[in-house]
């Protein structure tokens, strides 16, 4: 798949007049329908006057290739650290909710647990030793203060989660670092979960997880991986079509430069 056609398909293609004459010429021409000028992200030309004009050093940066890539996979990662911060978001409601009318439903769930017993018997199924009803027990137990506790703390949690996303959306580098903290400080934690329970959803979550702070850690070279930030910025200038051409440019001039006696 070409990252670049498809933004340009999606958003429209970005081109640009950069005031140097010389650059000016490797991104312009001249055809029957009129003026052409190449995009910055696909490389095409497209007929029609540039959407920007300026010094070359004031063209915007856009993402093309590869770093496109990344930006869609950071995007996508954003996406689904939000879809979680909506579920611990409804998680909290509930334990608020459940706050208001612990009394009650502790009542209930005491009185209604003996009506199941003889189904449960009949289907083998020991309510006593059932570590759903061991664990409905403990959170029904729960005293006030205990439950508040548990809402502001999974109101914290979706809090790093959506400012987790929207750092990654925004394509910013605080936002990659942040990501890689808070995704790296939950690992142990579901690694205990899996010690205590092995299930496939915990197995995937965690592999997932992993996945996704190597991935940022390495493409985005964090922490001084390969070459840390130097490295990294050099290589997005690299992918940048404008800077390809004045390359070319000094490239060029060297070539034809007399060589000395």
């Amino acid at each position: 798949m070409d990252w670049s056609l498809r933004a340009c398909g999606r958003h429209g293609h970005v081109t640009y007049a950069p005031d140097e004459d010389a650059l000016r010429a490797r991104l312009h021409a001249e055809t029957p329908l009129g003026e052409a000028w190449r995009c910055l992200r696909c490389g095409d030309f497209t007929l029609g006057p540039p959407r920007g004009a300026g010094p070359a050093g004031d063209a915007p940066v856009v993402l093309r290739g590869r770093a496109l890539r990344d930006a869609a996979v950071l995007r996508t990662i954003a996406v689904f650290r939000w879809a979680k911060a909506v579920l611990v978001l409804g998680g909290a409601y509930g334990v608020w909710r459940f706050r208001a009318h612990h009394d009650a439903v502790r009542r209930a769930f005491d009185e209604d647990l003996p009506l199941i017993e003889p189904l449960a018997h009949r289907l083998g199924w020991n309510l006593d030793q059932s570590g759903v009803v061991h664990t409905l027990r403990t959170v029904l137990a729960a005293r006030t203060s205990t439950l508040a506790g548990i809402v502001l703390a999974l109101l914290a949690l979706a809090a790093l989660m959506l400012v987790e996303g929207a750092g990654l959306w925004l394509l910013r580098r605080w936002g990659e670092y942040f990501s890689v903290i808070v995704t790296s400080a939950f690992i142990p934690v579901e690694i205990y979960e899996i010690a205590e329970k092995v299930s496939p959803f915990r197995i995937v979550l965690l592999l997932v997880n992993i996945a996704a702070v190597l991935y940022i850690a390495l493409s985005k070279r964090l922490f001084g991986l390969r070459g840390g930030r130097t490295a990294y910025e050099a290589e997005r200038h690299e992918a940048s079509l404008l800077e390809v051409e004045e390359a070319g440019l000094s490239r060029a001039g060297r070539a034809h430069r007399p060589a000395r006696s």
